[in-house]
């Protein structure tokens, strides 16, 4: 895609990652940073205007070990409000959520950043590591919802709006295999983009 070349024309620092991977690309972004914390997003994503007084606000509190701002959708349907329905609970039984996730750099460091063996989900391994860390220091994880994310419905444009149930159970079904490569592959990596 042309992310890189928009970021470049923005003024944005780009970072070559040859790694085809999310997790490498995040890593590489924090390795590059000069800051005190340190902010993830999708490139699909729409960043609110007080996303960084929010963190700031969020990170200034020494009980906060790291959070994520949360999302809402650039649009609904019936297939999209059940998908939403169903992740929801697991977002208020985790304490953990999407959107900006952030934390600071020294916490980054010490677990050792995203897991970049992991094709998916590493966005919540990395918040899960964040978590337990915290929890040894008794920090918790942070929501900052004042500044979500509206995050692209590109997957649902693509698959439909009802795809996420065939998805779960495909996904089931190759882990089950202990193969969930070309899965991923095919949902997140395509070889085209």
């Amino acid at each position: 895609d042309r992310t890189a070349v928009i970021a470049a024309t923005r003024g944005c620092r780009v970072i070559a990652v040859e790694k085809r991977v999310i997790a490498a690309a995040r890593n590489a972004g924090a390795r590059a940073a000069r800051g005190e914390f340190l902010a993830f997003v999708d490139a699909d994503a729409q960043v609110h205007p007080d996303t960084f007084v929010e963190i700031d606000r969020a990170l200034a509190d020494p009980r906060v070990v790291a959070g994520a701002t949360g999302a809402r959708l650039e649009r609904w349907s019936i297939g999209i409000a059940f998908t939403y329905a169903m992740i929801v609970p697991i977002v208020f039984v985790t304490g953990m959520d999407t959107g900006v996730t952030f934390c600071r750099k020294e916490d980054f460091e010490a677990i050792g950043g995203y897991d970049e063996s992991r094709l998916v989900a590493e966005d919540v391994a990395f918040l899960w590591a964040l978590r337990r860390l915290g929890q040894t220091r008794g920090q918790r994880l942070a929501r900052a919802t004042r500044a979500k994310i509206v995050a692209s419905t590109r997957k649902f444009d693509e698959f439909g709006d009802w795809h996420f149930f065939s998805v779960a159970i495909e996904a089931l079904r190759h882990l089950m295999r202990r193969d969930l490569t070309r899965f991923t592959a095919s949902y997140w990596y395509k070889p085209n983009r």
